[in-house]
């Protein structure tokens, strides 16, 4: 357990889906760990283990997988401010965490990066002990879904011009964020084509 006032950056995060009161705030308390990552960290190696859920209260993580060519594509970025999504403020294998399979994905701390730490235990108790709880996981899923969906949809169809200008239009504070080593390998391309692509455009 940590103290309530702690949770607080995962209760904001909660509210925009929810309405909390002070006794479901103490019961998520009574079921958070907190853990501190420092800088290259492999929190999750690809194919590994990944039974807890990591909800990221500072510091920048990122998630990549190594394609069958052997070339490594950034699959997230992890971190928690005001441009956050979902995808961002999650920093595991959903999949993984609801079947109790080897990740697909691996995720690496970039900074030193500080977590809450959800079980799956901690998880199902707090969706049999309050139905708010069990609405906002629904909501949760629902956004995972999404967010999985469109970041599939993206590499598989678009072109590299194409994803370059989604990323300008929907997430262009990534590029201030980190390095363009990791943003050509989150659009899926080489970093010699994303200065290429910079410069036609």
């Amino acid at each position: 357990m940590i103290p309530v006032d702690t949770c607080e950056p995962f209760f904001e995060y909660m509210r925009k889906m929810v309405e909390l009161d002070s006794d479901l705030m103490e019961l998520v308390a009574s079921q958070l760990s907190e853990i501190t990552f420092p800088p290259k960290h492999i929190i999750v190696p690809q194919d590994g283990a990944c039974n807890k859920g990591l909800f990221v209260v500072s510091g920048t993580a990122r998630s990549y997988y190594i394609d069958a060519s052997g070339v490594t594509v950034t699959w997230s970025f992890h971190f928690n401010n005001n441009k956050s999504i979902g995808r961002n403020l999650w920093a595991f294998d959903y999949r993984a965490f609801l079947t109790d399979k080897p990740s697909s994905i691996a995720i690496e701390a970039l900074s030193e990066v500080n977590v809450f730490v959800f079980t799956r235990e901690a998880v199902n108790y707090l969706m049999e002990k309050s139905l708010t709880y069990e609405i906002f996981m629904r909501k949760l899923n629902a956004n995972a879904y999404l967010g999985m969906y469109d970041r599939a949809f993206t590499l598989l169809t678009m072109s590299a011009t194409e994803r370059y200008h989604k990323l300008l239009n929907e997430e262009s504070h990534l590029m201030q964020m980190f390095s363009n080593y990791y943003i050509a390998s989150y659009i899926g391309i080489a970093p010699q084509s994303l200065s290429r692509i910079r410069t036609q455009h």
